[in-house]
């Protein structure tokens, strides 16, 4: 075969590479990402020259696939795949000696890693902005229903206050005029259960962004570590480690000094709550240009797909029966959102979950 048929030969080769590897993108999907790449890499692996002397390795953020397990390599060429213009994988080519005789890459082969390496990093690209839009309609899904709920939170709480503030203060009265023992037990438990029930509604109207505020400038910073103090008994009682990363002394902000307190410590507990013996509680907090952000992670189990929808829903928990009331972290969300904050909750890679606090400076 002459120069020129040889020439012709590898470019249909290259061209039909190009045209599998476009069709391969094109009918790919996120969740066949490693079986994409890998018909890739094969591809790419008949196109060139030497195709028995030639391995292809394709790396990305989240995957490594290669044509060999093991790539000892005497020759290289590569191409970076890019993301919204940052490097975030490559394209590999080795050649192998062939019987002895020094071979080399085309120029052209170079070319073609090149074409594939942008081809590869629009489709990676695609997929993020699909992942980026899917987060972002489950948080607007999530926001409206916590909204809706919040309306409707709201009303039953006004709709309860009357009538509980009516038996507690007939109850009072009640007490003053007996004098049969068994009779003001009876009382005082109706009192105390009616005490019980107003804070449970208080704790409806956090969520429902009804309470009344009392708005200053608060350094976070003491906050955390007064928190942190008074939780010390608890955090050696359960075994469970902590450890503080705070860069600057700080962290102001407008808030209420109270509502702020209990955020940190409905979250702090929580995270206590879900770490295992000698766990680690992670509390960062950091500022941005018109933010602050308050980060506490945990080393527990995480939460399932599900439970991450509900979480901030009152009365939804993972505890046990009898040891929540499932509106903590649901007074967090109305304290947060009553300050123009948000508060997300995601899990970790390895273990547990952190749960995220942006607060606005102003």
């Amino acid at each position: 075969m002459n120069t020129t048929e040889q020439a012709l030969k590898e470019r249909i080769k290259e061209l039909t590479c190009l045209y599998e590897v476009s069709s391969i993108i094109g009918n790919a999907n996120a969740e066949l990402l490693e079986d994409t790449l890998q018909a890739i890499v094969f591809s790419i692996k008949k196109a060139f020259q030497y195709p028995d002397y030639t391995e292809i390795e394709i790396t990305t953020q989240t995957h490594i696939i290669s044509t060999l397990n093991a790539l000892d390599n005497t020759n290289i060429i590569q191409a970076e795949v890019r993301l919204f213009n940052e490097v975030k994988g490559e394209i590999k080519a080795y050649l192998f000696e062939k019987d002895n005789k020094n071979i080399a890459f085309l120029t052209e082969e170079q070319l073609l890693l090149d074409n594939i390496a942008l081809k590869l990093g629009s489709f990676l690209e695609r997929l993020e902005i699909q992942k980026n839009e899917t987060s972002l309609k489950r948080q607007m899904e999530r926001t409206d229903r916590l909204a809706i709920l919040g309306e409707i939170t709201a009303g039953i709480a006004h709709e309860l206050n009357t009538p509980l503030a009516n038996i507690l203060g007939f109850a009072e009265l009640l007490q003053d005029d007996l004098e049969d023992t068994k009779s003001l037990n009876d009382v005082d438990k109706i009192i105390k259960n009616a005490i019980f029930s107003r804070e449970v509604v208080k704790k409806l109207m956090f969520f429902a962004c009804e309470m009344p505020q009392e708005m200053n400038r608060v350094n976070l910073v003491p906050n955390i570590k007064n928190a942190i103090n008074l939780l010390d008994a608890t955090f050696r009682k359960e075994q469970v480690k902590y450890i503080v990363k705070i860069e600057e002394e700080d962290l102001s902000l407008r808030a209420d000094p109270i509502q702020l307190t209990q955020i940190i410590f409905n979250l702090l507990i929580n995270a206590i709550y879900f770490s295992p013996k000698e766990g680690l509680v992670t509390i960062e907090a950091e500022t941005t240009e018109n933010t602050i952000v308050l980060k506490i992670t945990d080393e527990g189990q995480g939460l399932s797909q599900e439970d991450l929808e509900k979480v901030f829903q009152p009365f939804f928990t993972t505890k046990p029966i009898g040891e929540g009331s499932g509106l903590g972290l649901s007074v967090v969300h109305g304290i947060v959102s009553s300050h123009k904050g948000t508060i997300t909750v995601e899990n970790n890679k390895n273990k547990g979950a952190t749960f995220t606090v942006t607060l606005p400076k102003h």
